[in-house]
């Protein structure tokens, strides 16, 4: 073989060793390094998991601080509840008032329509003092106390069951519920009062025939315990039960809810801002308002209903309505099975004080339109109202934190249990 033979040889041979060995030796820093690589995302990922737990814990931590915090002296919270529900009672009676005569107008065609047009029909006709603001002293007889009872209840019911390891949300639509439930022993004799007066308008009213003609509250509290009885303030008991009870849950949930949105949309703690303050208030109020109208229809027509024992003729009604020979328009809450002789046209009168079966009996006669009538007046007040009261409990509890008449530690002792 020639030399030059050999050398080609030599070479051809040679270079696949070399080059798989290059390629041996290539592939093996190579797996190193993935393996490497893999390794430091592992351990990555679970700094990054570590991390992530850490910052939940701390937020959870946070949280629980921050609603220790927010639970002020029962005393602050019931007080500042009270001056908050019974301002804004106060500032919407007149709008409560449009809202009962429409949902107790007897007439056909209505004589009250729109909002605007019926506050500004019983403003013109009938004033302020006892057209507008008829029976606003018995709301305000019952709107203080019962506030205070309210508040106070609603927040030791709240903590207690959260406490005890309830779903927050539960937790609000049953401290709602039994809130209303302590507070209604003493505004539903109050909410009679209130809703009559309302209804009956000035006394020897010209402009709308109720049924109703008490020359203040004390004559119709004496009139009304007089012809009908004690029992008669309670009237309509389990209807403003059945309505307040869902409206209060719902109210609450809705707004401790929100108020949850709205820190988190500010991220700073408790303080949310008056503005967010009125918004989210007015919208939890409004919202449990339009849901609740129809069980509000069924109470006002419980409250106010017709029931004599025979329809009087037109010559006699000046002396009718006179209180030394009673009221032709009592209360009627007595058994499914009462007979109501006098049937006038436009809002149905009902023969049962249940509500179940005033809704499907109203629901027969005048459609959904019916349970839904006086609704605008509803909303524009509980919407109002509620972020009036609310936005003043805030506003009032940051100053009892200034000026505390108690101390926080004298009050729940749930403070200690996120130290």
């Amino acid at each position: 073989m020639s030399l030059t033979s050999r050398i080609f040889s030599f070479f051809s041979s040679s270079a696949p060793s070399n080059t798989s060995s290059h390629h041996a030796q290539s592939h093996e820093p190579a797996f190193g390094f993935d393996s490497k690589h893999e390794r430091h995302n592992s351990s990555v990922a679970e700094s990054d998991t570590a991390a992530f737990e850490r910052h939940k814990k701390q937020k959870m931590d946070g949280g629980q601080q921050d609603e220790a915090e927010s639970r002020p002296p029962y005393l602050h919270s019931m007080l500042a509840g009270g001056f908050g529900g019974t301002t804004g009672d106060l500032l919407m009676h007149s709008i409560d008032t449009v809202k009962t005569r429409q949902q107790g107008d007897p007439h056909i065609p209505p004589k009250y329509t729109s909002m605007s047009s019926s506050y500004a029909t019983i403003l013109r006709q009938e004033g302020v003092r006892r057209g507008l603001y008829g029976g606003v002293f018995p709301a305000f007889l019952g709107s203080f106390p019962g506030t205070i009872i309210f508040f106070g209840t609603y927040e030791y019911s709240k903590r207690h069951l959260k406490d005890s390891g309830v779903n927050p949300h539960i937790s609000y639509l049953t401290a709602g519920f039994l809130a209303d439930l302590a507070a209604s022993v003493v505004y539903v004799p109050s909410e009679v009062l209130k809703t009559r007066l309302q209804l009956q308008g000035r006394y020897n009213n010209p402009h709308f025939h109720s049924g109703y003609n008490y020359r203040s509250t004390i004559d119709a509290t004496r009139t009304i315990i007089r012809n009908e009885g004690l029992s008669a303030l309670f009237y309509g008991y389990k209807a403003t039960l059945f309505r307040d009870l869902p409206f209060s849950a719902l109210q609450f949930a809705f707004y401790e809810q929100a108020r949850e949105w709205a820190k988190e949309y500010v991220g700073s703690g408790r303080n949310i801002g008056l503005r967010l303050e009125m918004l989210t208030a007015a919208g939890a109020g409004g919202l449990a308002g339009v849901l609740t109208c129809p069980l509000d229809v069924v109470k006002t027509r419980i409250q106010t209903q017709v029931n004599p024992t025979t329809p009087l003729p037109h010559h006699q009604q000046s002396r009718a309505r006179s209180p030394s020979s009673g009221q032709t328009r009592p209360i009627s809450t007595s058994s499914p099975s009462t007979t109501v002789l006098r049937k006038i046209p436009g809002s149905m009168i009902l023969d049962t004080s249940s509500v179940l079966t005033g809704l499907k009996l109203i629901y027969k006669a005048e459609g959904l339109a019916g349970w839904f009538r006086g609704v605008g007046p509803r909303f524009v007040w509980t919407s109002v109202q509620s972020c009036t009261m609310l936005a003043m409990y805030q506003m009032i509890l940051r100053q009892f934190e200034i000026h505390p008449l108690v101390s926080s530690a004298d009050t729940t002792g749930h403070q200690s249990r996120f130290e």
